[in-house]
């Protein structure tokens, strides 16, 4: 087994998990197989309970696996399906360290970060690996070199390539290069001190992704190289690229993916990116352009939304047009009404959790249902498009979740059986990848092509089935169940020219080559409205 770590010095944000999936897809691109580890020296056990301003959005895998986004990442570059045991963070090192001393496993010995710790790290590290079996393990330890919470995994990270010997464990180490206004020139002195410390941790380099506004010159190179002691070879500028999907490219183009081979000392097949170009150049040169409204209530860091901003990438690419997000807090339509969402093609409500903001997702949904504006509802959305037509259209008024009202006289949406009694959050919701059924001749099945699909859940409430005739009844037909038919997954409005939502997350399997077929299809409907 090849391992590649890949760590951040300076400051975080600097893209280590975008360098990592695009050093992976362009060591496929030479006929290799990879996958990839994403460490995060935070003490939860996952990141399931984690607040989306904090962190971000919560990836969920195909095994229930509620993950850092990072992991998103690798499995749209990669086009793999990663698991749980990808994840590693310090509460599950020391969670694993602790049930053993409990268990007498350490047969009395003092239980200690080193080696007890560590040998846990490592362990995790190589049972994803194996499990994988892929040629290379690219493994992307967060947070930045010199942070207290990221020393084990350092240290772990240099027992790993002492144990599994220099040329099968490669770092490689992303920094900042700024540019003052004042001064205009590069400034390499924090690349040099974040170097040094990362090898008074016993980490030496053998490549260094050097970020900056725009492309380093050689003199730079040249001279990040001299006082890191990295040949000249290793070091890589790294723009900052109008997109992403670029990145694999401007690696590629500087002999990063050689460089790291010969490192490594395997041998790789013809550059292959022919695929991969040609979406990035639809993304660069689209013919259309729509604009979406995105619902939300997170929408101040829109990283908790990155799912669906890069599922509307890869649908205006396969449409050839260009995916505008209008960023509209769903509390802001609840004080300053629907004129925020006027001039929009299209309107999608994602998921989220609790009650605030909910009133102002509801009329989003209320003004696309009536106007006739193509609509999109995930998982929150979708069942508060049944909140909606129940109160609108049905007239049930107070009609609503028992999530945010127990004392709701018309509960259209309810905790699900097995929820009740469960009282601890962690990993306790309706969580990863189940069949979902979907009808002959409905809007689902033109779009997916198929009667049985596989998406990613996340959730505790569905929609309560004694409801389902008079909803269907009055024209909200639920065209996509479970296979035992129990719980509800897609619904559409007949009659309107494109209104569909899901209870679970296409997003999540959205692929540059593969875009998730609903948001395509809200691209579809969107663009249709400009004809």
């Amino acid at each position: 087994m090849k391992y590649i770590i890949v760590t951040g010095g300076v400051l975080s944000g600097l893209g280590k998990g975008i360098t990592t999936s695009s050093i992976g897809r362009n060591l496929q691109s030479r006929g290799l197989s990879v996958t990839a580890i994403k460490i995060d020296p935070y003490l939860n056990v996952d990141a399931g309970t984690m607040n989306p301003f904090q962190h971000g959005e919560v990836f969920v895998l195909e095994d229930g696996g509620e993950v850092d986004l990072d992991l998103g990442n690798y499995e749209r570059f990669l086009d793999v399906r990663l698991s749980r045991d990808h994840n590693i963070t310090t509460g599950k090192a020391y969670l694993a360290a602790i049930e053993k001393e409990r268990h007498g496993d350490y047969l009395g010995s003092t239980v200690q970060i080193i080696p007890h710790v560590t040998d846990e790290i490592k362990r995790m590290i190589r049972e994803a690996a194996e499990s994988a079996g892929v040629d290379v393990t690219l493994v992307e330890i967060g947070g930045t070199v010199g942070d207290i919470e990221s020393m084990p995994f350092l240290e772990a990270m240099r027992q790993l390539s002492i144990d599994e010997g220099k040329e099968n464990c490669v770092f490689v180490h992303t920094t900042l290069v700024p540019i003052l206004p004042v001064v205009g020139e590069p400034k390499t002195k924090p690349t040099q001190h974040s170097v040094r410390e990362l090898r008074a941790a016993g980490i030496h380099p053998s490549a260094i992704v050097a970020r900056a506004p725009v492309e380093l010159d050689d003199d730079v190179k040249q001279k990040i190289s001299l006082f890191c002691d990295v040949p000249v070879e290793g070091i890589v500028s790294a723009p900052d690229a109008g997109n992403i999907y670029e990145v694999p490219m401007i690696l590629e183009q500087q002999g990063l993916t050689d460089y790291l081979l010969k490192q490594m000392a395997l041998e790789g097949t013809s550059q292959d990116l022919g695929g991969w170009k040609a979406f990035v150049e639809r993304l660069r040169n689209p013919e259309g352009e729509v604009e979406i409204a995105l619902v939300g209530k997170y929408t101040h860091l829109q990283d908790s939304y990155i799912s669906h901003l890069e599922a509307f990438q890869h649908a205006g690419a396969k449409a050839n047009a260009r995916v505008n997000i209008r960023w509209v807090e769903s509390v802001d339509l609840e004080e300053d009404g629907v004129g925020l969402l006027e001039g929009t093609q299209g309107i999608l409500v994602p998921g989220g959790f609790g009650e605030r903001g909910i009133e102002g997702k509801i009329r989003a949904i209320r003004y696309a249902r009536e106007q006739g504006i193509p609509f999109q509802g995930v998982c929150l959305g979708f069942q508060l498009a049944t909140i909606e037509f129940s109160r609108s259209v049905l007239g049930l008024e107070g009609a609503n979740s028992s999530e945010f009202d127990p004392e709701t006289p018309y509960p259209v949406v309810d905790l699900l059986p097995e929820q009740q009694g469960v009282e601890d959050m962690g990993a306790t919701m309706r969580l990863g990848a189940h069949e979902v059924v979907i009808e002959e001749g409905s809007k689902a099945h033109e779009l997916y092509g198929s009667t049985s699909i596989y998406e990613r859940h996340r959730h505790r409430y569905e929609i309560n089935p004694s409801f389902l005739s008079k909803l269907e009844g009055a024209g909200l037909r639920y065209v996509a169940r479970s296979e035992d038919g129990r719980r509800m997954d897609i619904l559409e409005l007949e009659g309107h020219p494109y209104f569909l939502a899901s209870q679970f997350h296409p997003e999540f399997t959205s692929r540059p080559l593969r875009p998730s077929p609903i948001h395509y299809g809200l691209v579809q409907a969107a663009l249709a409205t400009q004809a």
